[in-house]
């Protein structure tokens, strides 16, 4: 009875694990981290979305059970929002399902479709539950690099699926994308997506695309679909998420739209899982994506602001950051002299020496050495904070490195 679970087994040890015990440590004694680490948004959920979670949850027959794949008006807001935003039509009874956060879609989708042994095509580095939402359902990953020298290359991503899919015994069922991409911030366009359609369609493979970030964007045109290419649906589905568009990651709302079967798949699964979100929470989800878009650009302008700030401050400091075009993180190349480290043993520095918490790359994946994930959730004024904490380590990298030197021997 001491052997470990089978699903358990699976999956290698949670890599943040080492700084989130030392962060809780500091933590206890008293110190004051700056956490960079944790993709959590911090500011207000706008006032009318509230309002309307506080009128409706006063109804009590709204505090029966809800629909598992969405109540039927929260469906059609967000077939709406794909209309405006996209120019792509959907049908809300079959093509729209409303999920518990993306995450939650994602992984749920994952036990729909996945059999075991099956080879599924993830990126690397990636957001966690994008490779190992597959793995806990039983199948078998094949990593394909995302990045040169940290920047997304289209033509080098597609040569890496071509040899993926010529290498892989037996073929890939599906592939996951995630465009603007935790944790890298980087950008895809129509052009991509269009080849990738014809690429799953050639080798009749199913797209998994992650667009939580859709909104979440500083310059230039705002993020498309994979669903904007013609035939997309045919090959398709992606997930999307509240909890970043409007301050809502506590509220756990999300969607999945697009291909048919895969839909009804997520749909069939969820219903024996659970009854869907507290339908004062789908209702005020309904609110939000119906209502106006002001607060959108609110958000991302903080976003915008905090970015500016960190990449001037961290400059200052020593640290040259690519300023992210997208989403709620940057991801960082470790400074020079500490590169040889590693990324974990960097973050570990940066918390104990400046009292800053990152995530360290390698938890993204083994593509991920050499840097770290900043996520923007601290305000200006702790940005600074932080800066003037990590000039103090890149000026003493000699002694603390020779410090850590000695206490590793």
């Amino acid at each position: 009875m001491q052997e470990e679970f089978y699903r358990i087994k699976r999956l290698p040890p949670y890599v943040f694990a080492e700084v989130n015990r030392l962060k809780a440590e500091y933590r206890a004694a008293g110190v004051d981290i700056i956490d960079f680490g944790m993709g959590n948004p911090d500011m207000d959920t706008p006032s009318h979305i509230v309002d309307k979670l506080c009128e409706t949850v006063r109804k009590p027959r709204t505090h029966r059970y809800s629909s598992s794949k969405g109540i039927p008006g929260l469906r059609k807001a967000q077939a709406g929002y794909y209309a405006r935003r996209f120019g792509v039509k959907l049908d809300p009874e079959t093509e729209v399902i409303a999920t518990l956060g993306s995450k939650e879609g994602l992984a749920n989708l994952a036990m729909a479709i996945t059999a075991p042994g099956d080879v599924m095509l993830v990126p690397n580095p990636s957001y966690p539950i994008h490779p190992y939402g597959f793995m806990i359902a039983g199948g078998t990953l094949r990593h394909i690099q995302t990045l040169e020298d940290g920047v997304f290359n289209p033509e080098a991503y597609m040569r890496a699926l071509d040899r993926a899919v010529l290498h892989s015994v037996p073929k890939p069922v599906a592939l996951v994308v995630s465009f603007p991409s935790n944790p890298t911030a980087q950008l895809a366009d129509l052009d991509f997506y269009a080849e990738l359609v014809r690429f799953a369609k050639k080798h009749e493979i199913w797209v998994l695309s992650d667009l939580a970030y859709s909104e979440i964007y500083f310059d230039g045109n705002p993020p498309p679909s994979v669903l904007q290419i013609q035939g997309a649906k045919d090959v398709a589905v992606e997930f999307t998420s509240l909890s970043k568009t409007y301050a809502m990651p506590g509220w756990r709302m999300g969607f999945a739209v697009g291909n048919e079967r895969l839909i009804g798949a997520l749909t069939r699964i969820k219903s024996y899982l659970d009854y869907g979100a507290f339908t004062p929470v789908q209702v005020a989800a309904a609110a939000a994506l119906n209502g106006p878009d002001d607060c959108i650009e609110e958000i991302r302008g903080i976003y915008k602001s905090r970015r500016d700030v960190l990449v001037e401050s961290f400059r200052r400091a020593g640290w040259d950051v690519p300023p992210p075009p997208a989403t709620m993180f940057a991801w960082a190349p470790l400074p020079e002299k500490f590169a040889p480290l590693g990324s974990m043993e960097f973050s570990k520095i940066l918390l104990k020496e400046a009292e800053v918490a990152v995530s360290p790359g390698v938890g993204f994946g083994e593509y991920g050495e050499g840097y770290v994930r900043l996520g923007l959730v601290e305000n200006e004024q702790r940005v600074r904070q932080a800066a003037r904490n990590i000039k103090r380590v890149i000026d003493n990298a000699d002694e603390i490195l020779a410090r850590y030197s000695q206490l590793s021997a």
